[in-house]
């Protein structure tokens, strides 16, 4: 019998009444990409993770424990993912993960987690397939790809009145899945793309891709994936004097897209849908401001990473740090965070999403478009 087996039949018993389970640390993972070309992202779910987790434990931590965080590395590969998920279960102890980022990392994770008892909640992963499954122990503070992709498409209809659609993506779980996404509403729109093509994540050279938009005259290019290859596919379309809007999703919310794409005017009037500002509800207001007297900017996930920790602490404080009770828990109750009140349907999402549009500057700044 495994470890993780073991452990949720403890939990079970726990649960039951018929065993006491004795705490020290809370350990609570922080899992996603903390090296390679996606690391950016990682550093951002560390971020918030250890700040929140920081508060928490200076407010007495979880009924007296503390948090104790273990970072787990999964560079968004999934078979590096399992291994990272099955250490977290058998060597780290883990009762919680904050984590993971990638979709294609955190669905073969949730499974590890799930049969090991351990409460998962993504600040990112936004695959329908991740809940659609239905496992008790998934949640996410962000949206589906399916609620991005109609914002997306509704804007590249009514807004841009475009007809000439290019569709790219990734091949990856979450870029072909929210390219798909955007595809399907923008069919039911009544508008057929001109091109669907899949690109390698790792490529830096698409200058026939490039050749390929030009050729099909494309007024709107729409990217699934990560900004490692929307920078350099924007920046050769626009050195070969391609001028279509290019639009993308969460992926690039990080200030490594403007890195990768060799200089702010590459990026400049590139559209991408994301969560309404993440640095502008109320209820974060002085953590923000935390966070930037530190010299710290809380962009992209930094915000998602820190309210799911609070969502994540809320349920084991509410269930006496057992992970199988706060997930049941969580379907049936509120946590104030962040990022307001979230709340969640037997899924696992959250029951109100708010996905908007945002323009990049040529100073490489992003900002909220008014809608």
């Amino acid at each position: 019998m495994s470890n993780a087996v073991i452990r949720k039949t403890l939990v079970s018993l726990a649960v039951a009444g018929s065993v006491t389970l004795a705490h020290a640390d809370v350990v609570i993972g922080v899992a996603g990409p903390h090296t390679g070309a996606y690391a950016a992202f990682g550093a951002q779910l560390w971020t918030g993770a250890s700040a929140a987790a920081k508060a928490i434990n200076d407010a007495g931590g979880i009924d007296g424990e503390m948090i104790k965080l273990v970072k787990a590395d999964d560079a968004c590969e999934p078979k590096q993912a399992v291994s990272v998920a099955n250490r977290l279960v058998d060597s780290d102890e883990a009762v919680a993960v904050v984590g993971h980022f990638c979709s294609s990392s955190s669905i073969p994770a949730s499974n590890i987690y799930e049969e090991a008892g351990v409460l998962m909640v993504t600040p990112a992963s936004t695959a329908p397939g991740l809940t659609d499954r239905g496992l008790p122990n998934v949640f996410r503070v962000c949206g589906r790809d399916d609620q991005q992709g109609d914002v997306a498409a509704s804007y590249i209809v009514d807004t841009l009145g475009a007809k000439n659609v290019a569709v790219i993506h990734d091949k990856d779980t979450y870029g072909k899945g929210l390219a798909d996404a955007m595809k399907s509403t923008l069919n039911a729109y009544g508008v057929k793309e001109v091109l669907y093509e899949g690109l390698t994540r790792g490529e830096k050279d698409f200058n026939a891709l490039v050749t390929k938009i030009r050729s099909v005259d494309a007024d709107v290019v729409y990217f699934g994936g990560l900004h490692s290859e929307a920078g350099p596919l924007v920046r050769q379309m626009r050195e070969q004097g391609l001028t279509a809007t290019f639009m993308s999703g969460d992926g690039i919310t990080s200030k490594e897209f403007v890195s990768v794409a060799g200089s702010p005017k590459y990026v400049d009037g590139v559209l991408m849908t994301f969560g309404a500002d993440p640095t502008s509800y109320a209820a974060g207001t002085e953590v923000v401001k935390q966070f930037r007297d530190a010299g710290i900017e809380p962009e992209g996930y930094v915000m998602y990473s820190y309210a799911a920790m609070q969502v994540v602490a809320e349920s084991l404080k509410a269930t006496n740090l057992d992970p199988v009770k706060a997930s049941d828990w969580l379907h049936a109750n509120k946590v104030d965070t962040v990022m307001g009140t979230k709340s969640y349907d037997e899924k696992g999402d959250l029951l109100v999403s708010d996905y908007v549009m945002y323009e990049w500057d040529d100073k490489g700044e992003y900002s909220m478009l008014d809608m």
